[in-house]
């Protein structure tokens, strides 16, 4: 450094005295130009240096949540920013609207409930007994109920703004109206299933209720027509259904009703209205509204959130590519232009290497990746490393 200092100055007197002869103004102005860049260069080259030579700060993190409510506040402010990043203005606002009726149904402590499971179960008629009113059709047919229902529902000792919704019956054997599909869908949104039976389950019934489960959905089994049964065959069966559901429900969770018990006959031959037995399922509900409310609320709100997360997350990546491409193939024919302009040994590496260094820079605030002091000290050794190789091969084929 010292040595090329001395040429240096020992340059400029010599350019000096050159220019002298034709001009002395021209002779100063061209020194005081040469010193005044070289002072520029000097001092950005003493301002990054200290920069490089900067120790690594350590970046604050985010506290994780600690409660399941927090999590679903923190996922709601995720949604929120994830599509402000869209730029199609139909999907950021369906999106955008989607993300505001979770915000709100969240905010108004509402518990949705969806009473699930295979057609002429006794869905209707359970309705029917909690809200104290004929809702629906009660019949023997299949497929009575065409689509979701949702209805008010007051629980005793309950502060819950509580909605039950009755579905379509699954597993039908001609399902024109897509009422499977319907009745997931109303499921897959709730806070809380109730999974009615009236018999032992079957294959079907209990491969619908895994998969509910396995996306992390709280049920409560409900065995209705419980007055059909012997009080001996109903233990048997409520133990054998207990045995099968010991890996997908609480025990606690699976409760026998009657919600639309058969007449009763007196003794003097008339025949009365029996009245429904439901305490069993109010008493469970009433308890785990209670307990657990506000983590089924946000159990399901975080998966809600997850939905619009991949949705706006797939959306996002796809503009992402798009201009990744752009800045890509730009930067190619810059590359190839630069080579071209610059053949001489060496230089064109160097070039290269700025043109690649100054795309990652570009492609990092695509993706939101900002690069800092820390990532170009990598980023620059990585090319001081790669260089130098290319610069041996280069040096060896040229032998």
């Amino acid at each position: 450094m010292l040595g090329m200092g001395i040429w240096f100055v020992e340059a400029l007197v010599r350019l000096h005295g050159s220019l002298a002869l034709i001009s002395p103004l021209l002779a100063n102005l061209t020194l005081a130009v040469i010193v005044l860049l070289g002072l520029m260069a000097a001092g950005g080259l003493v301002y990054y240096g200290c920069l490089f030579l900067r120790p690594k700060r350590r970046r604050s993190r985010p506290k994780p949540p600690k409660t399941k409510v927090e999590a679903a506040e923190a996922a709601l402010k995720a949604i929120d920013q994830q599509v402000a990043q869209i730029q199609d203005e139909v999907a950021r606002q369906t999106l955008r609207q989607a993300s505001k009726r979770l915000t709100a149904d969240y905010q108004r402590g509402l518990i949705k409930l969806a009473v699930f499971g295979s057609g002429a179960v006794g869905k209707t008629s359970l309705v029917n007994a909690l809200v104290g009113q004929v809702v629906g059709e009660v019949s023997a047919v299949r497929g009575t109920t065409k689509e979701g229902e949702t209805y008010r529902l007051t629980l005793p000792d309950s502060a819950w703004q509580i909605w039950i919704t009755d579905t379509p019956g699954l597993l039908e054997a001609n399902d024109r109206d897509n009422q499977a599909a319907i009745a997931r869908r109303i499921a897959a949104s709730a806070d809380l299933l109730l999974f009615v039976i009236d018999n032992d389950l079957t294959q079907a019934e209990f491969q619908v209720l895994q998969t509910l489960t396995a996306l992390g959905k709280r049920a409560i089994v409900v065995l209705n027509k419980r007055d059909l049964y012997l009080e001996s065959d109903l233990s048997q069966l409520m133990a054998r259904l207990r045995s099968r559901l010991a890996d997908l429900v609480d025990p606690a969770d699976l409760v026998a009703i009657a919600a639309a018990p058969r007449p009763a006959q007196l003794e003097s031959g008339d025949w009365i209205a029996s009245t429904p037995e439901l305490w069993p399922l109010v008493s469970r509900l009433s308890e785990l509204l209670r307990q657990d409310g506000a983590d089924l609320v946000a159990d399901n709100l975080l998966l809600q959130s997850q939905r619009l997360t991949a949705e706006a997350r797939r959306l996002i990546d796809r503009q992402r590519q798009a201009e990744a491409d752009k800045i890509i193939n730009r930067y190619q024919w810059v590359g190839g232009g630069v080579i071209a302009a610059t053949p001489l040994p060496g230089v064109d590496l160097l070039a290269t290497a700025a043109v690649n260094a100054q795309m990652v820079v570009e492609l990092g605030r695509v993706y939101g990746c900002s690069v800092s002091i820390e990532e170009g000290k990598a980023l620059a050794l990585s090319l001081a490393k790669t260089l130098t190789g290319l610069g041996i091969v280069k040096a060896l084929c040229s032998f």
